[in-house]
């Protein structure tokens, strides 16, 4: 029997970007191989985000209490996909990057999580080499260092809806400073098989390099949410878990090559 056709939910989280939003969703529209389903998750807006995100046919999903992890978590909650793919309101996706999402989940089973990278738009060659060198570059290997795993990518990642299923009751969703990518990043169960799509850019605004203050209260976030996740679950004992993880689901992939000899 041939498993079921994947269907992709995008979900799209936006706090007074109706400019931006119209951006990604123009990038969404001319996809190679459309989203089944479209959903904004307007946050609390006081702009149009409503209403562009209405004009380019995505669905809206009103979540009041202010945060992106609530809002990704209202969008990811009401979505019908088999597949979340998740993208911010300042996302331009590359033409083929839902082509590109299915595609992997649908040549891998084993496969639970997918995660790209960013290049930045709205400023200088210098702060968009800074940007994906430096900010991004650090980013993913500060984190799979202390957690012991390769972290999701806000801007650009997608789960298999079972395994939003199976993360979302350990989210922090009572914390203010929570963030939803390294959130979800550190309750994933370590059997959760995530892979690296260097392919899988999408452009991302240089706005996190406008101020001071705003790049600082990144940081503290991205620095409490460890202190959180951390004191639940050691530094060892994750590393420990995610690198058994790593290796059964190696062995899941050999499996049915072995047996077909």
């Amino acid at each position: 029997m041939s498993a079921a056709p994947i269907v992709l939910s995008v979900v799209v989280p936006s706090y007074d970007d109706a400019v931006l939003l119209r951006g990604c969703l123009q990038a969404l529209a001319v996809q190679t191989r459309m989203p089944d389903e479209i959903i904004v998750v307007d946050n609390g807006s006081h702009d149009d985000t409503a209403a562009v995100a209405r004009e380019f046919g995505a669905a809206v999903v009103t979540e009041p209490q202010r945060g992106v992890l609530h809002a990704t978590a209202a969008g990811f909650d009401a979505a019908s996909g088999s597949l979340l793919g998740r993208l911010d309101a300042d996302s331009r996706p590359q033409p083929d990057w839902a082509a590109r999402v299915v595609r992997r989940f649908e040549a891998d089973p084993t496969l639970g999580g997918l995660t790209g990278t960013g290049e930045f738009y709205g400023r200088g060659p210098v702060w968009r080499f800074i940007g994906r060198y430096v900010y991004l570059g650090g980013y993913f290997l500060t984190m799979r260092l202390v957690l012991g795993r390769l972290p999701l990518f806000g801007s650009s990642f997608a789960l298999r809806r079972e395994v939003w299923h199976e993360l979302r009751p350990r989210l922090h969703l009572d914390d203010p400073r929570a963030h939803d990518d390294l959130d979800i990043t550190a309750v994933l169960s370590p059997a959760t098989g995530v892979d690296f799509d260097r392919g899988l850019r999408v452009q991302v605004s240089a706005r996190p390099f406008d101020d001071f203050a705003g790049f600082r209260r990144r940081a503290s976030w991205a620095f409490h949410m460890l202190a959180v996740n951390l004191r639940e679950v050691s530094w060892g004992r994750r590393v420990v878990a995610c690198a058994r993880g790593r290796r059964m689901r190696r062995m899941q992939r050999r499996a049915p090559l072995r047996a077909g000899r």
